[in-house]
């Protein structure tokens, strides 16, 4: 996510679009089984070549890093292998090999909603906490990346979305960011006539794992919930209809331009970066893109950032960001934990940051007065994933994700009203809690 990777915490992990199935997960009769989820017989000393397996390196910033690594271990090169740019073609590959018992992929970079499912599979090593400790890591970020109270993988990344708008264009009409999403639609209304071929908003509205993300901070910013603290399917409250209603508005009124029904990260960061969209709504990494002066970005110095807006006041962003976890089938385990480890530390953490727009997953960074100095939306940030609301630990993460994908994509497209809409998928979220 999340970005759709990506993507990707500041205090405590909060229930999410749902809690839905966090119960489910945790009800399960027996916790994974095998060396993998016993931690038993791995030899943490055997060293050598691994591999690492993550999504498209949008950000530019890996080739520097792994650099920097197979300069320092030259017995122990990392190799990357960039998987798909799509979260959903990502983990199908990642799937694939867990099920065959691949070691292909040594360490894999791990949406937060995917580490449960990989871990009651099997195909995630647990982590010994004594060998991995956590201190001073964000602790939703630990929590993410945790199943049954033990540790399958290790913070990479966290995330919480941003508002990337036209400060050059607000400025001018003597405008503040918007907190609202009727302060959002007015301050269009007074922009737009002055700019040709501009539209007022997007996010990302592809069916797939982004939509959920969108779908998600709508509903929660508009007061509602896919699914209760106690594990009970809501998605057809008042509430959560107006949330998706909202989205459904967007594109019949055109705030939302017809084509962004297509778009993922990419292709509305694109959008915003050539000047066709006054407000933006995605993950930190567009930071440093759209700020590149090498005539990359026509908003480069005319952008700003905020929390996303909501239906009363400032909205819930979803909760994103990857964790970075050993295959169950790897070699050479003891070089995939030093460089999990590495990944981890404070400066790598701040070269993320600082070339990539990532989130870091240690909390001290966020009071940092240099990097807030530095990185003006670090503040921001911080705020917005404090706020954010997680996704669910769901062993059948992907059933739930698809059925929400499903319902929002056939509103959106004005194949069912947004009551419909949720109503069918009440009934489908009833099913997969049974």
């Amino acid at each position: 996510m999340t970005h759709a990777r990506t993507t990707r915490r500041v205090l405590a992990a909060v229930a999410s679009v749902g809690a839905v199935l966090i119960t489910a997960a945790c009800s399960s009769s027996s916790t994974p089984s095998g060396s993998a989820a016993a931690g038993g017989g791995v030899n943490w000393d055997e060293r050598g070549p691994i591999t690492y397996a993550q999504g498209k390196d949008t950000a530019g910033v890996w080739a520097g890093v792994l650099k920097e690594w197979n300069d320092a271990h030259p017995n122990e090169q990392v190799t990357l292998i960039e998987l798909s740019p799509e979260a959903d073609q990502q983990r199908a590959d990642m799937i694939k090999r867990g099920q065959a018992k691949s070691g292909e992929f040594s360490v894999m970079s791990v949406d937060v909603v995917w580490t449960a499912e990989f871990a009651a599979n099997g195909w995630l090593q647990e982590l010994p906490k004594d060998k991995f400790p956590t201190d001073g890591m964000l602790a939703s970020a630990v929590d993410a990346a945790s199943y049954f109270g033990k540790l399958y993988a290790y913070p990479q990344s966290s995330d919480g979305a941003l508002l990337y708008y036209r400060s050059d264009l607000l400025d001018k009409a003597g405008l503040k960011p918007p907190t609202t999403w009727d302060e959002m639609q007015a301050a269009c209304d007074k922009v737009l006539p002055t700019q040709k071929g501009m539209s007022c908003y997007s996010g990302q509205f592809q069916k797939y794992e982004g939509l959920t993300c969108n779908v998600a901070e709508a509903v929660n910013s508009a007061g509602g919930e896919f699914i209760t603290a106690d594990g009970k399917p809501a998605v057809n409250s008042a509430e959560a209809v107006a949330g998706l209603t909202w989205m459904v508005d967007g594109f019949k009124s055109g705030m939302i331009p017809k084509e962004a029904i297509t778009w993922k990260e990419e292709e509305s960061r694109q959008a915003f970066q050539d000047g066709k969209i006054l407000f933006l709504r995605n993950w930190p990494y567009v930071y440093n893109l759209a700020s590149k002066t090498d005539g990359s970005s026509k908003v480069a110095g005319k952008f700003g950032v905020s929390p996303i807006p909501g239906k009363t006041g400032p909205g819930v962003s979803t909760l994103g960001g990857h964790n970075i976890g050993i295959s169950a089938f790897a070699k050479n385990k003891g070089t995939a934990g030093d460089f999990i480890k590495w990944i981890a530390s404070e400066a790598q953490q701040k070269t993320f940051l600082l070339k990539g727009s990532l989130a870091p997953i240690l909390e001290s960074m966020y009071a940092d007065a240099d990097l807030n100095k530095e990185f003006g939306y670090l503040s921001t940030l911080g705020e917005s994933i404090k706020n954010a609301q997680a996704r669910p630990k769901a062993v059948r993460y992907g059933d739930v994700t698809s059925a929400i994908q499903d319902a929002t994509y056939a509103a959106l497209q004005g194949q069912q009203t947004p009551t419909d809409a949720f109503n069918g998928l009440q009934t489908k979220l009833e099913d997969l809690l049974k």
